[in-house]
């Protein structure tokens, strides 16, 4: 089929659907082909507990880049845990990160925008590409409201670079909308976001930020980039 009538097809059947009913319509449509990439910040705890709480037949999984808070892996073994769920993790390459290390050093990643993104790409683009093999619908926890990049983001969408239908259920949910949905459902969540670590990733290219900012400041906040990784292109 092609890919614009598929992309338009999906985008009608779940107009109008909340986060739940479109996530639920996909998983009957695409049975073992959808998969869920959970960073484990608020946004994707939400999603998680979506699928946890109805059961639904998606497949979840996380990229553990070597570098990641303490605390966010904690929340990886408590959401399994509460809502029986198993998330499976993907790595990098050992190889690659030691050629990768060895080359710019252990954290040469703050010289230069194009050593950062090296270092994405074979910490997390790379393994990306691993779990979405074999995959037709990729569902993401990103919201319009995260960054300017992303507010020119659609909940259905193609990703030409990866090749697969991209699902975003919660990109017109307000940031206000999404804490109170966590606090009502009691959702864990990453106890950083209440030291002002709203979005967090890697440690070393983390942290927290101040009243006015916004809310990507906090990532690689010694460039000047459009503040991702290379795994939402746009």
């Amino acid at each position: 089929m092609d890919t614009n009538i598929a992309l338009n097809e999906i985008s009608e059947s779940i107009s109008g659907l909340t986060a739940e009913e479109g996530l639920a319509l996909l998983a009957e449509r695409y049975p073992g082909k959808i998969t869920f990439s959970t960073s484990l910040g608020q946004e994707d705890q939400v999603i998680s507990q979506i699928i946890g709480k109805h059961q639904l037949p998606i497949d979840l999984f996380s990229l553990d880049t070597g570098r990641l808070f303490p605390e966010t892996l904690d929340v990886l073994e408590r959401t399994d845990s509460k809502y029986q769920i198993k998330t499976k993790v993907y790595y990098p390459d050992t190889q690659s990160i030691e050629e990768l290390v060895n080359r710019m050093g252990i954290n040469g990643f703050y010289t230069s925008v194009e050593n950062r993104k090296s270092c994405c790409f074979v910490r997390k683009v790379v393994p990306l590409k691993r779990a979405l093999a074999g995959k037709s619908i990729w569902i993401t926890g990103l919201r319009a409201e995260q960054s300017a990049n992303r507010g020119a983001m659609q909940k259905i969408e193609w990703d030409e670079g990866l090749q697969i239908i991209k699902y975003n259920p919660l990109m017109d949910w307000t940031y206000a909308e999404m804490l109170a949905y966590i606090h009502e459902n009691n959702i864990p969540y990453n106890p950083l976001h209440d030291r002002g670590f709203i979005s967090i990733g890697c440690a070393p290219c983390t942290r927290a930020i101040q009243p006015g900012e916004d809310p990507r400041a906090g990532r690689w906040w010694w460039e000047d980039s459009k503040k991702e990784c290379g795994l939402h292109a746009k």
